[in-house]
């Protein structure tokens, strides 16, 4: 465990053996999170989106979630075009839809 010094500014350097532990390289990002009462600091992956990719494979797929809600939105807006139709007037065969 390293004890490190904090700057006017707030800033602290990570020691150079933890860095090296979690490949922490200069213009690295790290995740900066407050637990209880202390701060972690994670290193984030040069890729995170493919680093992340399938994190969730269990539970609810938020794909299927949203194309429910799209199928739910286009329902909604088909019921509300036919409405506006009949109060026009206009027959759905006399517009083509």
């Amino acid at each position: 465990m390293a004890i490190v010094k904090t700057s006017a500014k707030g800033q602290v350097v990570i020691p150079r053996q933890e860095r090296e532990k979690l490949g922490i390289k200069p213009g690295s990002k790290v995740i900066v999170e407050i637990v209880n009462d202390h701060i972690e600091i994670h290193p984030l992956p040069e890729k995170p989106v493919e680093y992340f990719c399938g994190i969730f494979r269990e539970g609810s797929s938020l794909t299927e979630a949203l194309l429910r809600e799209r199928k739910g939105d286009l329902e909604r807006e088909e019921k509300r075009a036919s409405r506006f139709l009949r109060t026009t007037g206009v027959s759905k065969k006399r517009k083509g839809l």
